[in-house]
């Protein structure tokens, strides 16, 4: 295949790498699309190795598992972040566990009910906020099932909803990170 073919479905996979990257907002694992077009790019445009002569242009094996691992990385980043907000706070396990499952839930609630008010961005305000929501309800109702008072409902809670939002920050930025490497890889 010619460069210019190459280049053409690189760019559009690099577009489709951002919109996986942003994908995340809404509680969806999206970086784990990047790694998978980076498969594709890999099995249809292999990288040349130096022994082959002049390089065209393909993406390497080593890009594909470097993007794996920033992808398990962004994963494991998002769940302490969230998980360590409540625990931070003297949350119980169960509060943890609900404040994990709330978040993912009304992230998605939150997602479709401000779509109608603003496309995009109404989406992603409900995506947000929601995920918020739904991590500091989650730990809430974990507190209140274990028969805590009041004030440590409400510090669990609010461990829970700081740390969503430090998790989210923190996949974002490896997934912002992953998109240098799959733009790398289909241009360097």
């Amino acid at each position: 295949m010619s460069d210019a073919v190459f280049y053409t479905i690189g760019s559009l996979v690099v577009v489709a790498s951002i919109a996986c990257w942003l994908i995340n907002l809404f509680t969806l694992p999206g970086n784990w699309g990047i790694p998978i077009l980076a498969i594709g790019m890999a099995w249809f445009f292999p990288g040349d190795s130096p022994a082959d002569g002049p390089a065209a242009p393909g993406v390497g094996w080593i890009a594909v598992g470097v993007l794996f691992g920033l992808a398990i990385l962004g994963e494991i980043l998002e769940l302490a972040a969230s998980a360590a907000g409540a625990a931070k706070q003297g949350a119980s396990r169960r509060a943890i566990v609900l404040s994990l499952f709330g978040s993912f839930g009304v992230s998605m609630v939150g997602a479709v009910l401000c779509s109608g008010l603003v496309p995009v961005i109404g989406t992603l305000i409900g995506a947000v906020v929601g995920g918020c929501a739904g991590a500091w309800g989650g730990a809430y109702l974990g507190e209140m099932w274990k028969g805590r008072s009041q004030p440590d409902r409400l510090a669990a809670g609010h461990g829970a909803a700081i740390g969503r939002v430090l998790g989210t920050i923190s996949k974002l930025l490896v997934g912002a990170v992953m998109v240098g490497v799959i733009a790398a890889a289909v241009f360097i």
